[in-house]
């Protein structure tokens, strides 16, 4: 294949316009027709991109010129229109969460299994070039065994009055969306399971503690890895600056990464700084990966378009499946479920 013709489903969630500005300067993609349930949205958007708006979904699943649509919904809408897609033999990329409940994951699974066609889930912090370089030493064994990590992915979305009120308050419907913690700790709980490989229990506490805004504002999670390591996850929706977003510490060394979410990446930052750094067993200073911070967390979602595209076209294998969609959305009801409880949870 060597041009790829896209269809939107819905401009609901705002990561679908940065897709759609990045395509556009792709000279392998033709961005064909857009469906939104608000019309507003989706006139807009088609304006914007050069879309034709549909009113219709299956005008967009049904069209035999568009070979792949993006799921960019509400979160609990995922699945109908996985599915519907599917059927249609279309290519699909699915924004994250995959879904809301264990039982919609499964009807995305088995919908792609059933139709075979091309999926992947949005996680942008997998193309995160830090990210990737911590993967490589982790699974180098860089540090030796890993005894625990902590991670931190925050924003500040809850300060902003435009986020809680405007388009994007769905964000913040339990019934569309979960939670703050459910919409954002995903990105760090699907890079743990990317990282280390699947977590067996969690236990957290999760809450509004400065806002009542939404269901949640903060939350820390600690999983328990089948490798045998601890994992301490940081979500915060309130979070104004930071610094320090990882540390792992192995028996035979600590990797460090900074800048690596929202508000370290925006905070003033020291010129030349590096943002990953290992030290072993006997070193006496650092060793600094001078590695290219994105400028933003809108940089980083840029990045989801084009190995997607290359992914339709055959030209690579990189994506993230419907089944590990779902453990990341396991690890975190898991975690509300242990603060709902009060104990830990088996996953």
């Amino acid at each position: 294949m060597d041009r790829v013709r896209i269809g939107i489903l819905s401009h609901a969630h705002g990561h679908s316009n940065i897709y759609c500005r990045q395509m556009q300067k792709f000279d392998d993609v033709d961005l064909v027709a857009c469906w939104d349930d608000n019309e507003r949205r989706g006139r807009e958007a088609a304006s914007t991109f050069g879309l034709e708006y549909r009113s219709d979904a299956d005008a967009v699943i049904d069209d035999a010129d568009i070979d792949a649509v993006i799921v960019t919904t509400e979160t609990n809408r995922h699945a109908g229109l996985v599915e519907r897609a599917a059927d249609a033999g279309k290519a699909i990329l699915c924004q994250k969460p995959l879904a809301t409940t264990l039982a919609d994951c499964d009807r995305i699974i088995a919908a792609v299994q059933r139709s075979g066609v091309k999926f992947s889930v949005a996680f942008q912090m997998r193309h995160d070039p830090v990210n990737r370089t911590i993967k490589e030493l982790v699974e180098a064994n860089a540090v030796g065994k890993i005894a625990v990590v902590r991670r931190r992915h925050c924003i500040s979305v809850l300060l902003n009055e435009a986020f809680v009120t405007g388009p994007s308050r769905w964000h913040i419907d339990p019934m569309a969306n979960v939670g703050m913690f459910f919409d954002d700790a995903i990105h760090a709980a699907d890079w743990f399971y990317w990282t280390f490989g699947p977590a067996k229990r969690v236990m957290a506490e999760i809450d509004n503690v400065v806002t009542a805004v939404a269901p949640d504002d903060n939350g820390v999670a600690v999983f328990r890895f089948e490798s045998g390591a601890i994992g301490t996850l940081f979500n915060g929706s309130t979070t104004v600056a930071g610094v320090n977003t990882t540390e792992i510490y192995g028996e035979e060394g600590t990797i460090i990464q900074d800048y690596g979410d929202g508000p370290s990446t925006a905070a003033p930052r020291p010129a030349g700084v590096a943002p990953l750094r290992m030290i072993r067993q006997g070193d006496r200073d650092w060793e600094q990966f001078h590695i290219p911070i994105p400028a933003s967390q809108a940089e980083r979602i840029a990045a989801v378009p084009r190995p997607f595209i290359d992914y339709v076209r055959g030209l690579n294998d990189e994506r993230v499946s419907a089944e590990e969609g779902r453990k990341s959305v396991e690890m975190i009801l898991g975690a509300y479920r242990s603060a709902r409880e009060g104990r830990r949870i088996a996953l």
